[in-house]
């Protein structure tokens, strides 16, 4: 089994795990930051951690569910793997589906391939970025993944958070209406707005407010695989593993990087909180 093949049935075991834990009755813990942890996020870590391990043991790991090396150590690494195991907790404890399985190798500070399990739909996005391949793999087959170019005449797709609106992002999306005329607006959970724009199903994804690296490594790499680029707002692409804190900063997705966006988007900060 090559090593695209292997992330994909890693991705799809604990997927499974956390499937079955799904299906019955779970406590909900709280971190130190407020956020959900269930047995369902330790028990996908410990599947993808160990099975990486295995395949590449030379290859350092940052996962959600454990301390990561600090940047003293970090900032040596010139690839390594950047995991979620579930991401999407909030997402799966009010059980709507909307959750996913997140592994990318970063590869000089830039995500070079990653795969976003959705375990409830027994799907698998995957992305290689240096071969531009992506694809989802479904119960029948593999799909090929590609972004849509961007029709001002009939407005923007535009992709937000279900869980973590904001009255910044309110108004975002308002400047946004101004700008464009018509915004179609859905709101979806965890890594999967970025699938839905490399899918072509969506042009736009503006996240406002914090977010992890783990959130974004694995997506990012699927969506520049099939087409399109996620950009912070002064116009560099995200990059990782920079700085001591692994927190993103604000940034956006777009399916067709060669819109003008720079020249039609407002400004993140549209007015002060």
């Amino acid at each position: 089994m090559n090593l695209d093949d292997a992330l994909i049935d890693l991705a799809r075991r604990a997927g499974a795990a956390i499937m079955e834990v799904y299906a019955g009755e779970f406590e909900v813990q709280r971190k130190e930051d407020a956020s959900p942890l269930t047995v369902a996020d330790l028990r996908a870590h410990h599947i993808i951690v160990d099975g990486l391990r295995r395949m590449t043991p030379d290859l350092p790991i940052i996962s959600e569910e454990s301390e990561p090396a600090v940047f003293e150590v970090r900032r040596t690494w010139d690839r390594y793997w950047l995991v979620d195991p579930l991401d999407g907790t909030r997402e799966f404890v009010n059980r709507n589906g909307d959750f996913t399985v997140n592994i990318a190798l970063i590869d000089a500070n830039r995500p070079a391939l990653g795969v976003v399990g959705v375990p409830v739909r027994e799907e698998v996005f995957f992305g290689d970025v240096t071969s531009g391949i992506a694809y989802k793999t479904t119960r029948d087959g593999r799909d090929a993944l590609a972004t849509r170019p961007v029709s001002q005449a009939q407005g923007l797709t535009v992709v937000a958070s279900r869980s973590h609106g904001s009255g910044q992002l309110e108004r975002y999306l308002d400047a946004l209406r101004a700008a464009f005329g018509r915004v179609d607006l859905q709101s979806v959970g965890s890594s999967l707005k970025f699938c839905m724009l490399a899918e072509g199903l969506a042009d736009f994804y503006p996240r406002l407010g914090p977010t992890s690296e783990w959130d974004t490594g694995a997506a990012q790499a699927v969506l520049t695989a099939a087409g399109g680029a996620v950009l912070r707002f002064d116009g560099s692409e995200l990059a990782y593993n920079t700085k001591a804190s692994l927190l993103n900063p604000d940034f956006f997705c777009v399916g067709d990087p060669s819109f003008p966006w720079a020249e039609r988007l407002p400004p993140a900060e549209v007015r002060p909180d």
